[in-house]
């Protein structure tokens, strides 16, 4: 243990100052010391290279929850995160020393030290230098510092009778007043626990072990070089993470130059980005010792007011107005009635005041009448908050994140900068109502940079289809702000310094592994969404190498679908896409031969057929002017009318002629007769109709023959043949929508003579006994490989 010294500061060592990250207590007794001491130099436990965002930091118009990133300049990009929120004291201490003229500085390992030893710690033990007799004392399944440390809170948490160990943390710790009784409970604790998970790192985490001692070496040194630049020893005060605190004094060896030398490194970056209360909070993922950061933050705010007292009537008067906002209204005596259940709860515990923990369990019961679910939403907003932090032009930050607030401020889109999910509705026609040229495309500019930043993986702005299918003019966006978004912008760095080079980067790299014409039309089909027409002109050349031994129907139909959308709305979006007539030309062509050939598949393949004959079918009737309709159409015929080709695949090109009214009712009825005979296979006379029921349902139910002959058909068929045709039949009537299925039941009822209302309520009544034994006969039939 160390001596009064790190308590009190006396005059022959610095002054340590322990803390738990994000803990207002912590942030409050600190300046409390700083205000006494007035040291000139602050060290804080962070990365040692990030003294130039120190100052940032801190600067006017920087608005916390802030985080520095440091991330490797090399792919795949790895990062470390350093976040601050208002009530955080190493941001308090930054504050009090630009205040104060006191020189401020981080004391940590860089972070390209950080990251390269994160890498070694995640390596087995040998790998690190160990020798093999050293690696077989050490247990083959060792666990992570952080699990030792989970397992003595939850003992902490049950010996003081607390529901978790946050709770026990706020009301041992952040609820002390007197500096110093915080700082001797404080010393008290890390120190103990750090002897108790001492033994247990050894043996269970000896690579989290070895990081911090190189840490804490390598912060003595760094205090220690402070010393010796000039500052009095007494006029240091040392910030760092309690479990650290006690291993920081001086008496303790420093880490020499050589060692520093030896140090493994990374090429690395660091910049600023905004962070968020949701982030910080441990439903994210990354708690950090906060669960509720909007809560803490009115734990601080009254702290600094000295009005601590009344943190319990705040946070439930804010709980309830949250409810009233929702439609549920509580009133004020609840209020009050909460506030007293909530002190009742804390002297249970010994407490002097409620914690977080007393609070939400009088909200359940005053407010939800002890349902949680009724106040969770009201207690989620109040607790974690939808506060995003912000950074002022100037301050540091990637020349992406840069582009990205200039293109953002340029489109009019900084509000929806937000944690709260916001709809955008685009209309990429010119706006011929405004006068300059911006604001007349000025949705067609932001689709180009929406389409950029789903193309760089920046989760901002996702796509939802539009109601209008066809509405090539028409975007639906869904915007949504999140660090990981900010993050994503940062690792985009590595790939240009804009987002538009960024995002022509991306596509370029993805053409060069494009191996087939179907990915490079969509390259095409991106490109042109990107704005990027040089990047579109060089897929398009990929594309017609690709296209000279290209044989399958599907990639075929599908490439001929995206130059088809492409010629469609290329005009909207103020591409030139003569270009690609040729192309479409010359692959419609080809997949109109390949038709027949390609539909001699079996029915798992048949899906994808389907889709496929689809696109070249739409594409067929969209560009008629420049495609052979005509041939088209034969081979379809062709298709319709071949018994050696999958039945499905056949019934489906039949019905794009019934459709089209290229097969008359006298021909549909001839077919139908055909297909659906006693001497057909039961599997492939329904599979034709399940593809004749694929399209133009309503068409279909205009056609009475169809169901005579269908009724027939099934009518005809043994006990065996008939099951076997359920599977096909089954699945050509479950996609339909129940009214569909209401008026097929009302054209057989007509048919049979029932009456459609007799049928619909035979339908609806429930099955007796004898239809459930035979229901569950046909559940058990073996239907081999259908």
């Amino acid at each position: 243990m160390l001596g009064d010294e790190w308590v009190s500061g006396a005059a022959r060592g610095p002054h340590y100052w322990g803390i738990r990250h994000l803990s207002p207590a912590g942030a409050y007794h600190l300046l409390s010391l700083l205000n006494e001491v007035k040291p000139t130099a602050v060290l804080i436990e962070g990365p040692s290279d990030a003294g130039h965002l120190a100052s940032q930091l801190v600067a006017r118009g920087v608005v916390p929850p802030v985080a520095m990133l440091a991330y490797t300049e090399q792919l795949p990009v790895r990062t470390l995160l350093y976040p601050f929120a208002d009530y955080s004291p190493e941001y308090q201490a930054l504050l009090w020393a630009k205040q104060n003229g006191s020189h401020a500085a981080f004391i940590d390992l860089p972070t390209d030290v950080s990251l390269a030893l994160n890498e070694l710690r995640r390596m087995p033990i040998t790998s690190v230098g160990e020798s093999e007799e050293d690696a077989d004392a050490v247990p083959a399944e060792t666990v992570g510092f952080g699990a030792i440390q989970q397992q003595l809170y939850a003992r902490i948490a049950e010996l003081s009778g607390e529901p978790d160990y946050e709770a026990y943390w706020e009301r041992c710790y952040e609820h002390l007043l007197q500096p110093a009784a915080y700082q001797q409970a404080i010393v008290h604790f890390s120190t103990e626990l750090r002897d108790l998970t001492e033994e247990a790192e050894l043996r269970m985490a000896p690579q989290e072990v070895a990081y911090n001692e190189i840490r804490e070496a390598y912060m003595r040194r760094r205090i220690h070089d402070t010393i010796e630049s000039g500052h009095q020893a007494d006029q240091i005060v040392v910030i760092s993470g309690a479990h650290h605190t006690p291993a920081l004094n001086l008496q303790l060896p420093l880490m020499t130059d050589a060692e520093m030398k030896r140090l493994p490194r990374v090429p690395t970056r660091m910049t600023l980005m905004p962070y968020s209360y949701y982030k910080l909070s441990s439903h994210s993922g990354y708690g950090a010792g906060n669960i509720a950061p909007a809560y803490y933050e009115l734990l601080w705010q009254s702290m600094k007011r000295d009005e601590l007292n009344k943190l319990p009537a705040l946070y439930l008067s804010a709980v309830a107005q949250q409810l009233r906002e929702q439609g549920t209204w509580r009133s004020t005596a609840s209020v009050i009635e909460g506030v007293r259940l909530a002190d009742a709860l804390a002297s249970m515990h010994g407490g002097t005041m409620p914690t977080w923990r007393d609070l939400r369990d009088a909200a359940t019961v005053l407010f939800g009448h002890g349902d949680f679910g009724v106040v969770a939403e009201a207690l989620a907003r109040i607790d974690i908050g939808t506060a995003i932090g912000s950074l002022p032009e100037g301050v540091s930050q990637t020349p992406v994140q840069d582009d990205l607030n200039r293109q953002l401020k340029r489109l009019k889109l900084e509000k929806y900068k937000s944690l709260v999910s916001a709809d955008l509705e685009l209309d990429l026609r010119e706006n011929r109502r405004v006068k300059s040229e911006d604001a007349a495309y000025l949705d067609l500019n932001r689709s180009v940079f929406l389409h950029r930043l789903l193309t760089l993986g920046i989760r901002f702005a996702r796509k939802s289809p539009v109601r209008q299918n066809d509405a090539t003019w028409a975007e639906h966006w869904v915007l949504q702000w999140s660090p990981e978004a900010e993050i994503e912008t940062v690792e985009s760095t590595l790939k240009g310094e804009t987002i538009e080079l960024a995002a022509a980067y991306v596509i370029h790299e993805e053409l060069l592994a494009c191996a087939d014409i179907a990915s490079a039309a969509k390259l095409i089909r991106k490109s042109c969404d990107c704005g990027l027409p040089q990047v579109m002109g060089q897929a398009t050349h990929a594309l017609q190498q690709l296209a000279v031994d290209a044989g399958n129907f599907e990639q075929i139909a599908m490439t001929v679908h995206e130059l088809s959308v492409l010629l469609q709305y290329g005009s909207i979006r103020r591409i030139d896409t003569e270009s690609l007539v040729p192309l479409l030309q010359q692959l419609f062509l080809r997949g109109t031969l390949l038709l027949l050939e390609a539909s001699g598949c079996n029915d798992d393949a048949a899906a994808g057929m389907v889709s496929a004959i689809h696109a070249m079918s739409t594409a067929a009737q969209e560009h008629y002017q420049e495609v052979d309709e005509q041939l088209w159409n034969a081979k379809l015929k062709e298709l319709a009318e071949r018994d050696d080709r999958n039945a499905k695949l056949s019934g489906y090109a039949f019905s794009i002629l019934l459709e089209r009214h290229e097969a008359g009712e006298e021909e549909c009825a001839q077919e139908v007769s055909r297909r659906l005979s006693p001497g057909i296979p039961a599997d492939i006379g329904a599979g034709w109709f399940e593809g004749l029921a694929l399209r133009n349902r309503y068409g279909l139910l205009s056609r009475p023959y169809l169901w005579r002959e269908l009724d027939a058909y099934i009518g005809s068929l043994d006990e065996e043949p008939f099951k076997r045709s359920l599977v096909f039949l089954r699945r050509a009537f479950g996609s339909f929508e129940p009214r569909e299925k209401a008026a097929i039941a009302e054209l057989l009822g007509d048919l049979w003579g029932a009456g459609a209302d007799k049928v619909g309520e035979a339908l609806q009544r429930p099955l007796n006994e004898e239809e459930k034994v035979q229901l569950k006969e046909l559940n058990d039939f073996d239907f081999g490989d259908l």
